[in-house]
């Protein structure tokens, strides 16, 4: 056994080196950890991330060191390495391997001074260019975002800094949520190199890049669900055996696999995923996949930060309801929005996957991962139906 220990994600320097005695056999740290968090955790785990992703199912993701090695491994060989900016909260998988991938590069990652900003972000970048003492030439750069900062920074490209900074990057990994189509057309137009991943805490972050598993992950799928199998996945769940047991699972040749809980497509070698398992509402009798739902309302514009979420309805059962940002929504009647958003989602599913409503908020609510609070979201939802 060896100890665990609650650990404070706001100083990236002392978090840094804490990890690398982590990923050298303890203490492990644990991000999260509320008061009942025990002392020791087993063997080789190096850290323990407490983490309800959207659903608000608490969880504690076990993951080793060999995972986490594993996973910045098979990251350097798919993109490179180099150095990296911190945009993300360390307690969270994707900021984590940033600090790990930085670790293996024998590299210091920059952060952000205060917020997450255009500012904070261009001066995060532009610093890492400067030539520093013992500097023989400039690293390559790279980042992890999640969509809505990207969005925020897209925004607000026409800032010649901030569009230098996006610019600078060999690679800008994206996930955390679906990345929509117009914010990676827009990037590409400005000569953005976004890289989509797609993963989880429990399977170390990102594992699959632009639908390509990486070289040491394997991919399958069973009734339809996503499963993910490879070196960098979690020993599982702290303290729940059988919430392990449902997630985790050996196949009669003995390779582990994680049960992702996506609906999705492996075929040709990429994967294509059509959203949760577990997002989906009948309505009329009919199973609607809501993420598949805002992937297309996603493609509105004005329309592109959205979340769909579901509601009872006394006619059809339940309905969708798509929740926008007051801004560029705006621009056009929320009528218009939404009838152009119900042909979109016509014309792909079906009239029967048409979202009954828009509402348009000052604010989306948010987790601390910068990700949809969409439990929040849907209760806000529920209260004004």
């Amino acid at each position: 056994m060896v100890a665990l220990i609650p650990t404070d994600a706001e100083d990236p320097a002392a978090l840094r080196e804490a990890l690398a005695r982590a990923l050298d056999g303890g203490p492990a740290l644990g991000f999260g950890m509320l008061g009942d968090a025990p002392d020791w955790v087993p063997q080789g785990t190096a850290a323990v991330i407490a983490t309800s992703g959207s659903s608000g199912i608490p969880k504690r993701v076990a993951l080793s060191g060999e995972a986490l090695r594993a996973s910045a491994d098979a990251t350097a060989a798919r993109i490179g390495s180099g150095r990296w900016l911190l945009a993300l909260p360390a307690g969270y998988v994707a900021g984590l391997q940033v600090l790990v991938r930085s670790l293996l590069a024998g590299t210091r990652p920059a952060a952000l001074d205060g917020r997450f900003s255009p500012t904070s972000f261009a001066e995060a970048t532009l610093s890492m260019l400067r030539p520093s003492e013992g500097m023989t030439s400039i690293p390559e750069l790279y980042t992890s975002l999640v969509p809505a900062q990207l969005s925020t920074l897209l925004d607000a490209s026409d800032d010649r800094p901030v569009r230098s900074a996006l610019q600078a990057y060999r690679a800008i990994l994206v996930g955390g949520q679906s990345l929509p189509e117009p914010l990676r057309d827009r990037a590409a137009d400005l000569g953005i190199r976004l890289v989509r991943t797609y993963g989880s805490t429990e399977t170390s972050g990102g594992c699959v890049y632009d639908g390509v598993p990486l070289d040491t992950v394997a991919v399958r799928t069973v009734d339809g669900e996503l499963r993910i199998a490879g070196p960098m996945l979690a020993d599982g769940y702290l303290g729940d055996g059988e919430l392990t047991a449902s997630a985790f699972s050996r196949d009669e040749h003995g390779i582990r696999w994680y049960h992702t809980g996506d609906l999705g497509l492996f075929e040709d070698g990429v994967v294509r995923v059509h959203g949760r398992a577990d997002n989906v509402i009948v309505s009329g009798g009919i199973n609607i996949s809501l993420d598949r739902v805002e992937r297309l309302v996603r493609r509105v514009p004005g329309l592109t930060g959205a979340v769909v979420v579901g509601v009872q309805d006394d006619r059809w059962g339940e309905a969708s309801v798509i929740v926008a940002e007051r801004g560029e929504a705006l621009r056009r009647s929320e009528a218009e929005q939404l009838a152009h958003a119900r042909d979109v989602v016509a014309a792909e599913l079906g009239k029967h996957a048409r979202p009954a409503r828009l509402i348009v908020v000052d604010e989306l609510d948010v987790l601390s991962s910068g990700k949809p609070d969409r439990e929040a979201i849907r209760r806000a939802v529920a209260e004004l139906h």
